[in-house]
């Protein structure tokens, strides 16, 4: 079906029959025949009250993918890894802030660590920033324009802040140190100390000038400033720290002391002549000045050459450590030199005649993440296409980058989408520590995620295509920000090319397990119970500290009343209290005997210090207190079997059992668990950044739903205007997470009255 990857579905036409017989179309007259097909059906359905037609984000191929929720998704990855303090229009409700002593806050985590490698990030941010340069359309008419605008300033405003004028900040934090524990960001602090770390030392900020590095942040600070003109007051600040940033790493000319520095071990520069290049060519975009194109013209001597000869390399991929063939494209757009574009032809000739094709399309260069090159080759074809290759036949090339997308989405032999939360059969364990939720420093513990890390390509296929959905899977089911780059930036080709709608109710509140509970076990003496209670903590949403948290033993007192005894005549003996092992915590506080309801009583224990119980290791996401009750003559018996809290217990005495029997509770207010009487936590509504209202037919959202609405459904149909995110979600009236021809017939028919 490859021959028909640009046929829409609807071929029983003239212009489509034209294309089956295997005329080579230009993309643009093959959107413009699209939307003629779908304007002629849009108009019958409007007209005739028809229902029939298919959504708008189909794409050219035969494979339906919706572009436009796919962006989104993106978008919500790169919100999981921000660092410090987090912006209020964060969705990511298992996130908050964190790292937050860092001596620069902000940024993103590099991958599923803590680290924040500026060299990878800049890489990242000059991706994003170029995807929406080159293509503001797209995100404009599906609504996500102001989503990825707050994303990408996010990531510039923390490299801006590394820039101290002489010197700059490229790494936060220690990757050996980091990786030696496996937990959520937010108890990084606590999971370093638990591991014997220095937490200064983990969170150690390294600093210089050299090039590789420099080049980037300033490549990614200059392609920001041009990507947000007319959309941010931030530009010209961003401009001055990306000409400061690239005279640093010009004057240097060395990447001598970024190597030897812990940055090596993880991203360790093979060369920087070609960050200097690609930072000069965004230079002169955003400046106009000749001085920058000078400079990148006498880059071009000293960038990388094909083994064994002198001509330029054209091999290989675009990258976070070989930015060279992304440059030469810009050095073709910015002086239409024929020799240079057609270096870039070379290159993506390479690409689709000489790299490993899988079957379903994706393009093999390399073990490790392959995915991310393929998709940043195809954006950098999808950029050519329209630049300097415009007017010449682009067909392969089109197809290519086509194929690279739809084969992360799920088209491919076994329907698998390389994106988590994206498709029917996704990633359900890619590698990050947050997502997974661990609270025993394990990889193996949960089995599955606790959360879906939405938005994140995974590395992809193994050469012959296979693929396993394992977390210790490096090669698979890695994840990070230099991966999503490429396959971001051309989301935003194929939502200006095709469109899509995203999720208006994106991202649905996650099913929560038990955050905090008691695990008891009971054992029966002949004048009372020894009790060990080990109070729990797996919390995630997000992972916390819980200061004052109590839970309670109820018991029924009955046989101690009758036999002439006061409730408060019960024998307590503590025999281990694990908070006391703890220097600087305070022991755990426990009540007396207190009175319930009838005959019924109970004993608290409160922990007014949270850090008895993190999720963060074996040895400290429970804390336990052994303790012993005892009738008070010594020799008649306790009745077990008829105090509440261990109904059960007595299943399995001897052994550790978690029951809502023992209620837990925050400053005294019920968390979990149940109380004799039935009571329960109240529900609470988990607090998620609000939407704006949705009036069902409100297309241009005047707060009114009149013909004017119909009128701009149907332009926005037929491409020529654009709708607002609040726009786009009153418009799906059929309510299928689309706005299509369906949504226009409800409007009609409800319009007159039907």
């Amino acid at each position: 079906m490859q021959i028909f990857r640009h046929i829409a579905q609807k071929s029983d036409n003239a212009p489509y029959a034209q294309a089956l017989c295997g005329v080579a179309l230009t993309e643009r007259k093959m959107i413009q025949m699209r939307r003629c097909t779908r304007a002629a059906a849009l108009l019958t359905a409007v007209c005739l009250g028809v229902s029939a037609l298919p959504p708008v984000s189909v794409s050219a191929a035969d494979f339906s993918a919706n572009y436009a929720e796919a962006l989104q998704k993106s978008m919500y990855f790169y919100e999981c890894q921000q660092a410090g303090p987090l912006p209020e229009w964060n969705e990511v409700e298992w996130r908050a802030d964190s790292t937050m002593s860092d001596e620069i806050t902000g940024g993103w985590y590099d991958a599923g660590d803590h680290v924040k490698f500026n060299l990878p990030m800049a890489y990242s941010a000059s991706m994003l920033a170029w995807g929406l340069y080159q293509y503001p359309d797209g995100l404009e008419q599906t609504g996500e324009l102001e989503t990825y605008v707050n994303n990408l300033s996010f990531v510039l405003d923390y490299l801006a802040a590394c820039d101290e004028g002489d010197t700059a900040v490229y790494q936060v934090g220690n990757g050996q140190m980091d990786h030696t524990w496996w937990g959520p960001v937010e108890l990084l602090e606590y999971g370093m100390k638990d591991n014997g770390a220095d937490y200064t030392k983990a969170r150690a900020v390294l600093r210089g000038t050299d090039s590789a590095v420099c080049g980037e942040m300033a490549a990614a600070l200059a392609a920001g400033s041009c990507a947000l003109k007319g959309r941010s007051d931030k530009t010209g600040d961003y401009l001055k720290h990306a000409e400061n940033l690239f005279r640093l790493a010009d004057e240097t000319r060395s990447d001598e002391a970024y190597n030897n520095s812990d940055a090596s071990g993880f991203y360790r520069s093979s060369h920087f002549y070609d960050e200097l290049f690609y930072a000069a060519n965004w230079l002169y975009i955003a400046t106009g000045e000749q001085s920058y194109l000078d400079k990148a013209t006498s880059y071009i001597p000293n960038l990388g050459k094909e083994l064994g000869s002198d001509e330029l390399k054209y091999s290989w991929g675009m990258c976070w450590d070989d930015v060279m063939q992304g440059g030469l494209l810009l050095y073709a757009i910015n002086t239409n030199d024929s020799f240079y574009i057609g270096r870039v032809q070379k290159h993506l000739n390479y690409w689709t005649d000489s790299v490993k094709t899988l079957d379903g399309g994706a393009k093999w260069l390399t073990t490790w993440g392959c995915l991310r090159y393929a998709t940043t080759a195809g954006f950098l074809a999808s950029v050519a296409c329209d630049t300097v290759l415009k007017g010449t036949d682009t067909t392969k090339y089109q197809q290519f980058y086509e194929d690279q997308i739809n084969y992360c989405l799920g088209n491919n032999p076994d329907g698998q989408s390389f994106v988590v939360g994206y498709g029917e059969k996704f990633p359900q364990n890619p590698h990050h520590r947050t997502a997974h939720g661990s609270w025993k420093n394990a990889l193996d513990t949960p089995e599955t995620n606790r959360h879906i890390l939405y938005g994140a390509l995974v590395g992809g296929p193994n050469e012959d295509g296979s693929y396993e959905d394992d977390r210790q899977n490096y090669i698979n089911n890695e994840v990070a920000c230099d991966y999503n780059a490429g396959f971001t930036a051309l989301l935003c080709k194929m939502t200006e090319a095709y469109g899509g709608t995203p999720d208006p109710d994106f991202p649905e509140p996650e099913t929560r397990d038990k955050e905090f509970y008691v695990e008891t076990k009971l054992t029966e003496t002949s004048g009372g119970v020894t009790l060990s209670f080990k109070l729990t903590n797996h919390s995630a949403w997000p992972a916390r500290i819980e200061d004052n948290l109590s839970y309670r033993y109820y018991m029924d007192l009955s046989e101690v009343i009758n036999a002439g005894f006061q409730p408060g005549d019960v024998v307590m003996r503590v025999d281990r209290d694990q908070a006391k092992m703890y220097d600087d915590y305070t022991p755990a506080q426990i009540s007396e005997v207190q009175h319930y309801k009838d005959n019924i009583y109970y004993i608290e224990v409160t922990y007014p210090d949270g850090r008895v119980a993190m999720p963060i290791s074996e040895g400290q996401h429970q804390c336990e207190l052994m303790l012993a009750l005892v009738f008070p003559d010594y020799q008649t018996g306790w009745d077990a079997s008829n105090d509440y809290s261990n109904t059960d217990l007595l299943k399995n005495v001897g052994e550790y059992v978690i029951s809502d029997c023992i209620p837990v509770y925050q400053n005294g207010v019920l968390i979990s668990g149940r109380e004799p009487d039935g009571k329960e936590p109240v529900t609470t509504t988990v607090t998620t950044p609000q939407k704006p209202d949705t009036l069902l037919g409100d297309v241009n959202t005047d707060s009114k739903v009149n013909a004017a609405d119909l009128v701009l459904l149907i332009q926005y149909l037929l491409g020529n205007k654009k709708l607002s995110k609040a726009g786009a979600a009153n418009a799906d009236l059929h309510a299928d997470k689309t706005v299509n021809g369906l949504d226009a017939a409800v409007l009609r028919q409800n319009l007159a009255g039907n």
